[in-house]
């Protein structure tokens, strides 16, 4: 449809226009682009190059290879976005392109109030803002939704998915909105492309959505702010804004489509299986709310205030969430789960083999804590033995995958709810295990964990359980999907099991060339790439359902993006990695 030269150039000119931002964006130095002007000087003289700010040849050719990582991530969201913008080419997909444009110029803006301490909330250290990769991901999940529920004829969830985009978007504009408000001295040309980007998406939302649509995008608006103010306050240096954006953004949306069909029992409909993880997410939102503002008025380490914890989390479970639950499935839960469990075979097997696996990852934990109190008392877990827990997961979630998803699907729920429980216990100090689980937790911490809260376990859950969770069933014929789309419920077992893993390993065991402005190798990023491809020819051996035609090449080329992400990004990877590779192989 597109010749390589258009495309090649229409590549070309928006990623001169992106770089020029980074002249106004970042505070005019007249040293630093004199500097830059004569590092390059046969190349500047030509006509085409003098049109390029010598900013993009400090990222192209470095002197002393120091890179900003934080232009590279955004180059490679940027590819992304142009690579759906390609495939869909539709009025959503313009404003996507406008969307990330305007993320770039604020994340500066969110990046110097992080460093100043001028932010409303505490965030997350040594990290970016983030804002760039976090705002596109609900965008572009709706494009990719809306697509496949397109060609499939499912005009409900065609609907669906384009509220996903909208939604997505007014989450990233506001966010924007707050950063350019705190933001002093005003920024004159950034409040112009987000005036811009703005207006361009409000004037889509009222050609394509409803009014009962614009009502309930306005709905997540309304909660996504409640819920920020709640969650970092009472959260301090957990997230960074992006982060904040995609976990508060996503329950935000979760929680108003339960309220929705709660409030309309008689057009619920679909698989019972789908209504287990909007109830889990809420009733956990629920309890943990409750108690962080229970605890603040008494002593959460006593027998009296541990017993009143047990109590009050039974009575939230079995007489408010099981009974909200059976109004969705039609049963009771329990009921429905024993004969769910044991409707053949195979999945008591699988059931059986998970918690010898969840024993040796027990075994491994237990190991780690003996270690440090035989040891050294500053004794830290690797990265290799930190990974032991992805290859256990990855272990986990193959047969899963292969044999029977919809009990993935369910444990992978449980799961979460579990680990949630068990979150709550450590940070109140719940009697007579949260000092316990401090101990044995506390030896896996990483420079992200720099919260009260240790979330890098339950990120690892989410990173390999979203892809399943959001697999669009509904639009897939008999639950397949033909081409790329055949290993989109692969996404984070190939993203986080096996490349997060391969690159960790090997690029700090082996690695010795460093991507500039970073502490990634390439040595890791490579053997990542590659094992995801051996990955891939293992799943097309063992699952027959795949049937990838002749969408090779744009495998290979999704993972090699995703890992160029991993690179170069500070944020939370577990849980960014799986989403722009569900995002490129549902494309």
């Amino acid at each position: 449809m597109y010749s390589p030269f258009l495309i090649c150039l229409y590549i070309f000119c928006l990623l001169v226009f992106i770089f020029a931002a980074c002249e106004t964006c970042l505070p005019h130095d007249e040293e630093r682009h004199q500097k830059e002007v004569t590092r390059y000087p046969v190349l500047l003289q030509t006509h085409l190059f003098r049109l390029i700010p010598p900013t993009l040849f400090g990222l192209i050719l470095p002197d002393d290879m120091q890179v900003n990582p934080v232009y590279v991530e955004s180059v490679v969201v940027l590819a992304v976005v142009l690579c759906v913008h390609m495939a869909i080419w539709n009025q959503h997909s313009w404003c996507s392109i406008a969307l990330v444009i305007q993320a770039f110029y604020v994340q500066h803006k969110w990046d110097r109030l992080l460093k100043s301490g001028a932010a409303v909330f505490q965030f997350r250290l040594s990290a970016n803002s983030g804002i760039v990769p976090a705002s596109m991901v609900m965008p572009l999940m709706g494009l990719v939704l809306r697509e496949k529920c397109s060609a499939s004829g499912n005009v409900y969830f065609e609907r669906f998915s384009m509220v996903i985009t909208i939604t997505g978007m007014m989450l990233a504009l506001f966010l924007s909105l707050i950063a350019l408000g705190v933001t002093r001295p005003i920024p004159t040309n950034t409040c112009i492309i987000a005036g811009l980007a703005g207006s361009a998406i409000l004037y889509t939302t009222k050609q394509t959505l409803t009014v009962s649509e614009v009502i309930e995008v306005l709905e997540v608006l309304l909660i996504f702010v409640y819920l920020c103010l709640i969650v970092l306050y009472l959260l301090p240096r957990c997230f960074t804004p992006g982060e904040a954006l995609l976990i508060v953004g996503g329950i935000s949306f979760i929680l108003n489509q339960l309220i929705k069909r709660s409030l309309n029992l008689a057009e619920v409909k679909g698989d019972p299986v789908n209504y287990f993880l909007p109830v889990v997410v809420v009733g956990s939102l629920l309890l943990g709310v409750f108690f962080a503002l229970l605890f603040c008025f008494m002593e959460s380490e006593t027998w009296v205030s541990s017993l009143f914890f047990h109590m009050m989390t039974a009575v939230l479970v079995l007489g408010i969430l099981m009974p909200w639950l059976s109004l969705f499935i039609g049963r009771h839960p329990i009921m429905w789960l024993l004969d769910f469990v044991t409707l053949n075979d195979r999945r008591l097997c699988l059931l059986g083999y998970w918690v010898f696996l969840a024993i040796v990852a027990t075994c491994v934990v237990l190991h780690q804590n003996y270690q440090r109190q035989s040891g050294s008392k500053k004794h830290q877990a690797s990265t290799v033995v930190r990974k032991y827990f992805h290859l256990i997961v990855v272990a986990t979630y193959v047969p899963g995958l292969i044999y029977d998803r919809q009990l993935l699907h369910v444990a992978s729920v449980g799961c979460l709810a579990v680990f949630l429980l068990l979150e709550y216990v450590r940070y109140f100090r719940i009697l007579p295990f949260g000092q316990l689980l401090r101990q044995l937790l506390t030896l896996f911490l990483d420079e992200r964990d720099s919260g009260p809260l240790i979330l890098t376990h339950i990120y690892l859950l989410l990173g390999m359980s979203l892809p399943i969770w959001l697999f669009p069933g509904p639009c897939a014929p008999k639950g397949i999907l033909t081409g790329a789309g055949g290993l989109v419920p692969y996404a984070g077992v190939l993203a986080v099991g096996v490349g997060d893993t391969v690159a960790s390993v090997f690029g700090s065991t082996m690695g010795e060339i460093r991507w500039p402005g970073t502490r990634k190798t390439l040595e890791g990023t490579a053997t990542s790439v590659f094992a995801q491809i051996i990955a891939v020819a293992m799943f097309l051996i063992f699952d027959g359902s795949i049937n990838l035609n002749s969408t090779y090449s744009w495998i290979v080329g999704s993972i090699t993006l995703v890992a160029l992400l991993e690179a170069y990004t500070s944020q939370i990877d577990n849980l960014l990695l799986p989403l722009y590779l569900f995002i490129l192989l549902l494309l």
